[in-house]
């Protein structure tokens, strides 16, 4: 796949092979820079291929790349690189070049005649004091100075120990990190801020530093594995999902960093299973190329500043090309995938996420009350569905399109008013994750909504406690199912469902407060399909003061009967408590208002609380 990716490109360099300008939308910085993009991230994946074959690959492939560096910076050449500005495009690429000219600094670099050497380390020491945004950006300029640190170049140490010190600020728990100030949990987090620190241990020796990394990297994949379906799908949730398979780089990473808390096999198991998942739907495209979306072209979930070759991220998923093809990770058969083995719930207190796997359909799905970007968001603003939804998974994916984003239906509790005026999750107030259980709240003006989700299997229990003015209207949204052709869509008394023709079900069942169900359908909005619909159930006539509402949120690739959920799960309210019952008699309490708390009463074993008996619990 990475040839196959390689030759895809080529037909799109510019004479001398400084730029690779390949078709599609422009990203903002401009043609130039789009062309530099090509040219860096496709590096990045020829240095893994040309290192982890120690050279031994067809030359014209290393001629290439090398043709490229000489004459990207040379001033005089036509297609030369832009130079590195505050914030500019080119500090992103700089530090591909960077790495892949350490992975490949036998067969390029130290080939190259001293004045060409020169301009390589003078274009890359134009990167330092440059400013930089604060999120993962503060990492590129370590790989640059660590770079020039390695081939004797000028480089500023504190370049190095500032951008190391900043993710510092950013680290929350269990191996995660927020992608700058604020609640920004994404796939940056792995395919960032863990790789670059860790890489750059690598390039350095700093052993110290690279164990701190690494244990950091062990806890995040003990969660992180979770996040693939049994088809290989990863979970859609985030910005830059255009990387696509990128998401496996921390998977290959803790493998060639011995970091990997997983065992023999299952790196490969889940990496063979992403790439698989995304070949199998036209990825790349007949032409070899990475397109601007998911399984196709769907600008609106991609970023502004995306070009044509911003996808080529996807390199960083061909990290284990570095690895010896002796090493077990290549030899061992591969072993199960957690959802290969049975149902998962997985507590991930840092990003405040609560995953549940079902393995009979293999579909995983994150209940989000954690992630918001907020920073990103003016006050007054339209909130960013790739992150405020209570629900994201590997088979569904959010209501992007821009009227669908003013209604924000789809996984959002939303209080409407007499105007129309939809809440908006724009900041999301953690206040638990632990066992089945997670909590959070938000604020819009006189809104407050406090939820608290249950899960079991592909259920998820949502109890909301909706303070606002009389009279507004209470809306609760599932998950907005698309394809190619307009989903089956189906309401009853106090339930409505979404269906896909291979069986996958999106349902909402009205337990305590909603009095309707309905469903809402939309065009080119969702990443899944030209054709999207989503159910959902209201409540009317907000009395005023502090309200719960109860619902039951099903995803699923099995038979599903919504009237008989409706009447097989049981909800009854009391002030703040909500009690819920099961159909095999399984009772959960949670307490939502001041004092927020959760019970599970399992028909067997002990009973799980939060806070905990014996500790202060799981709070975020």
């Amino acid at each position: 796949m990475a040839d196959h990716l390689l030759d895809g490109v080529a037909p799109y360099a510019t004479p001398g092979g400084a730029q690779y300008r390949l078709p599609g939308r422009p990203g903002r910085a401009g043609l130039h820079s789009d062309g530099l993009e090509g040219y860096a991230r496709t590096f990045l994946l020829a240095a893994f291929r040309i290192a982890g074959a120690g050279g031994d690959v067809p030359a014209e492939l290393i001629e290439r790349y090398a043709e490229g560096l000489a004459h990207g910076t040379d001033p005089g050449h036509r297609y030369a690189w832009p130079a590195p500005a505050d914030c500019s495009q080119q500090l992103v690429e700089a530090a591909s070049i960077a790495l892949a000219l350490h992975e490949t600094r036998r067969w390029l670099f130290d080939r190259f005649d001293s004045s060409v050497q020169d301009r390589i380390v003078a274009w890359l020491a134009a990167a330092a004091g440059k400013r930089t945004w604060q999120s993962n950006w503060v990492l590129f300029p370590v790989m640059v100075q660590q770079f020039l640190a390695g081939v004797g170049g000028p480089h500023d140490p504190a370049g190095i120990s500032d951008g190391l010190d900043r993710i510092e600020q950013w680290y929350a728990s269990d191996g995660w990190y927020t992608d700058g100030a604020g609640r920004s949990f994404d796939y940056y987090a792995g395919w960032a801020l863990h790789l670059y620190p860790l890489l750059w241990a690598r390039m350095s020796g700093d052993q110290r530093s690279g164990e701190v990394y690494r244990e950091r990297l062990r806890l995040f994949l003990e969660q992180y594995q979770h996040m693939f379906a049994g088809d290989g799908a990863p979970v859609y949730q985030g910005r830059s999902l255009c990387y696509r398979f990128a998401c496996v780089a921390p998977l290959w990473l803790g493998e060639l960093t011995d970091a990997t808390p997983l065992p023999a096999g299952r790196s490969r198991r889940i990496a063979s299973g992403v790439l698989r998942h995304f070949v199998e739907r036209g990825v790349p495209d007949d032409r070899g190329l990475l397109s601007l979306g998911w399984h196709d072209r769907f600008l609106p979930s991609t970023q502004h500043y995306s070009g044509p070759a911003s996808p080529y991220w996807a390199s960083k998923a061909f990290l284990g090309l570095l690895l010896p093809a002796d090493h077990p990770a290549w030899t061992v058969p591969e072993s199960a995938a957690p959802i290969d083995d049975g149902d998962q719930v997985v507590a991930m207190p840092g990003p405040a996420w609560l995953l549940h796997a079902t393995r009979h359909d293999g579909v995983v799905r994150v209940v989000n009350h954690g992630s918001d970007r907020a920073r990103h968001l003016s006050a007054d603003g339209i909130d960013d569905p790739h992150y405020t939804r209570f629900g994201y998974s590997s088979h569904a994916a959010p209501e992007v399109g821009e009227d669908a984003r003013v209604r924000a239906v789809d996984g959002h509790l939303a209080v409407i008013g007499p105007d129309g005026v939809v809440s908006r999750r724009r900041r999301i107030e953690a206040i638990a994750v632990h066992d089945r259980f997670a909590a959070s709240a938000y604020e819009d003006g006189p809104v407050r909504v406090e939820t608290a989700s249950v899960v079991r299997g592909p259920w998820e229990l949502r109890v909301h406690r909706v303070t606002a003015p009389p009279g507004h209207v209470v809306r609760d949204g599932g998950y907005a199912l698309a394809g190619s052709r307009p989903p089956a869509v189906g309401t009853g008394d106090r339930w409505s469902q979404v269906g896909l023709p291979d069986g996958l079900t999106s349902v909402v069942v009205a337990l305590h407060g909603f009095c309707s169900a309905a469903t809402t359908d939309a065009m080119d909005a969702n990443a899944f399909g030209v054709c999207s619909a989503t159910p959902y159930l209201l409540a009317p006539d907000h009395p005023g003061g502090s309200a719960v509402y109860v619902s039951l949120i099903v995803l699923t690739g099995d038979r599903v009967d919504p009237a008989a959920l409706r009447e097989s799960v049981t909800a009854s309210v009391a002030g703040d408590r909500a009690t819920m019952r099961l159909p095999d008699g399984e009772r959960i309490e949670v307490v939502l208002g001041a004092q927020v708390t959760y019970a599970r009463y399992p028909v067997d074993g002990a009973p799980v609380r939060w806070p905990a008996d014996d500790a202060a619990g799981t709070g975020v």
